[in-house]
């Protein structure tokens, strides 16, 4: 891939993480009709109100006879089998990639004994079948939330939408597509896949939730769409009547009740120059992002499916700079095999090209994003214990098996592979003696290694990895979360994670002079890469190469071509000597303002 090579080196390979959007902030309400949440997906719209609600069913509690109402309870679940099945036949012809997978996720989930058991229980002690099933999958749900992690938090979402199916199915109720109105505002505590699949797309114009974040279903959805979307917004949207005229700022994170004329005006031309600038990136999207004084910045994305693979050369991606892997663990009861895993490798890098690199980060689970199939003891503190390259130590078929995968892929594309959560060189070189095993018994040339860059020790000792990783990925996610001591997932503390505080910057700026000392070149990723304020002093700092989602891509590129490196070489070193990031973020502004905003 031919992005910026370090001092004195080429660049041969491409990094970079995504971090996961935290729990939502704490509400913030205005008094004006403007209620406030989290951004999940970029754009303006007008619309009506449209509340999207889950009536619950009345149940009978009690039944005369246990095995009539364990029979129902498995046609049931046989019935909702064959739904699914054809609902993942439907959107592969769509070539919905993102949405076959969540449902074959589904499938599993009806399986799960975690529901199963407590619902076969109930029904023996004399419960009927829709009432004990309920009652099973409700608890696990709630259980999983409890957990405050974002993960498992979606896991819920998919778990009541696969118990809605399924109880649906025991009381005859047939789940019709909702009848939406021309130019819906979607309102809803969260959206599921399925009512995502039962919308009629053509009258949507946008989502907005009081759960969920920019990683969730609806994010998702959102974004395929290329609708505006709202997380984690104010309950009190909930109370908002259907049927009322709002305007929903997938950028900001607003929605504004009974907008003025003069402000519906005003958003209509927003929309036509958002259009028309989105037009022009777009056109743009192949060539390079070189700055006004030449330096030129790779371009690369974050994807976590085939389908989104094949959009990377539709909108100027240079490579994939993760690959996160995570999906094809999840929601599964055994570990994925060698040959599945290496067909989906395979799948990603024929679709990229023999020109684009692809970046697959080794499994990055732990206590906090727990998998049936890999028991852990219980830990005090999950985000310190065993996770990322620690538990793949502890796990070495698994770890094995995965690296094996990668390497049969890299006949097939341009493959490098980067290890997470690493801490010290013992951690690294024992990671790196494992690819180099499988590498030799398959007898298969060497391919770029690196590592993600998300702990204080990694950044500080940038110079010493560089002696031996090809590469340096700084997970901006983790090493924010770690450098400030706040939990990232804590509603009371999430404004306050930002990774353009100056401690996290001055990592980064370690972390770069480390590598480049070596010849070795850096990238960042995600939100960070795709904040606007932050690409110039991202650039500033040395950064070689900055990875985001695939519909970032063209803006992005966009966005370095009318940046100077000596202006933001200025502006980053003022910023590493700030107090905090808001103060970054006020310098940015005031010697960027043509930026976006």
């Amino acid at each position: 891939s031919g992005g910026a090579a370090p001092p004195g080196g080429a660049k041969s390979a491409v990094s970079a993480p995504t971090p996961a959007r935290a729990v939502p902030r704490p509400p913030m309400t205005s008094a004006d009709g403007l209620l406030k949440g989290v951004p999940a997906s970029p754009g303006v719209a007008i619309g009506r109100v449209f509340q999207l609600r889950h009536d619950d069913e009345v149940l009978q509690e009690r039944a005369a006879d246990p095995s009539h109402e364990r029979r129902a309870l498995d046609a049931a679940i046989a019935a909702a089998h064959l739904q699914l099945e054809a609902l993942q036949a439907r959107l592969a012809t769509e070539a919905d990639a993102d949405r076959v997978a969540i449902f074959a996720a589904h499938q599993e989930l009806l399986e799960d004994p975690e529901v199963l058991d407590p619902a076969a229980e109930q029904i023996q002690g004399g419960a009927t079948a829709g009432y004990a099933w309920r009652q099973a999958y409700t608890q696990q749900a709630e259980r999983l939330l409890a957990l405050r992690n974002e993960l498992l938090a979606g896991r819920a979402t998919d778990l009541r939408d696969v118990g809605r199916r399924v109880l649906h199915l025991l009381v005859g109720r047939d789940g019709a597509p909702h009848d939406l109105p021309p130019d819906s505002i979607i309102v809803a505590e969260d959206l599921a896949p399925s009512d995502a699949a039962s919308l009629d797309r053509t009258r949507v114009r946008g989502f907005c939730t009081t759960m969920g974040s920019a990683t969730s279903h609806v994010a998702i959805l959102a974004r395929g769409l290329n609708i505006p979307a709202v997380a984690g917004i104010d309950p009190r949207v909930l109370d908002v009547p259907a049927g009322t005229r709002v305007v929903l700022d997938g950028d900001a994170g607003t929605l504004h009740r009974e907008p003025s004329a003069a402000e519906e005006a005003k958003i209509v031309r927003r929309q036509e120059s958002s259009a028309r600038q989105h037009a022009a990136e777009l056109a743009a999207a192949a060539e390079p992002a070189v700055t006004r004084d030449g330096h030129r910045v790779e371009i690369v994305a974050n994807i976590g499916a085939v389908e989104e693979a094949r959009r990377v050369p539709e909108v100027g991606g240079e490579g994939v700079g993760l690959l996160r892997t995570e999906f094809l663990f999840m929601e599964r009861r055994t570990a994925p095999t060698e040959d599945e895993q290496a067909a989906v490798y395979e799948a990603i890098a024929g679709a990229l090209g023999p020109e684009r690199i692809l970046v697959i980060r080794a499994l990055d689970v732990g206590g906090d994003k727990p998998l049936p199939y890999l028991p852990m003891a219980a830990e005090a503190n999950p985000f310190l214990g065993e996770r990322g390259i620690r538990l793949l130590l502890n796990r070495p078929e698994i770890f094995a098996s995965q690296v094996r995968a990668i390497l049969r892929a890299s006949r097939v594309g341009k493959v490098a592979i980067m290890f997470p959560m690493i801490s010290t060189i013992a951690e690294w070189q024992a990671a790196r003696d494992v690819v180099e095993r499988e590498r030799l018994a398959l007898d298969i040339p060497a391919l770029p290694v690196g590592i993600m860059v998300e702990t204080a020790s990694a950044a500080l000792l940038a110079d010493r990895f560089a002696l031996e990783a090809d590469f340096l990925s700084v997970g901006t996610n983790d090493l924010t979360q770690y450098t400030l001591a706040m939990d990232r997932t804590n509603p009371r503390l999430a404004p306050q994670v930002d990774a353009l505080h100056p401690s996290v910057l001055r990592l980064i700026e370690r972390t770069v002079a480390g590598a480049h000392a070596h010849q070795r070149w850096v990238g960042v990723c995600g939100a960070l890469a795709g904040d606007p304020q932050a690409v110039p002093v991202l650039v500033g700092l040395g950064v070689d190469e900055l990875s985001v989602s695939v519909p970032l891509v063209p803006a992005l590129k966009a966005q370095v071509r009318a940046l100077s490196l000596a202006e933001c070489r200025a502006t980053a070193e003022l910023s590493v000597d700030a107090a905090d990031g808001a103060e970054v973020r006020a310098l940015v502004a005031r010697r960027h303002p043509g930026g976006p905003s």
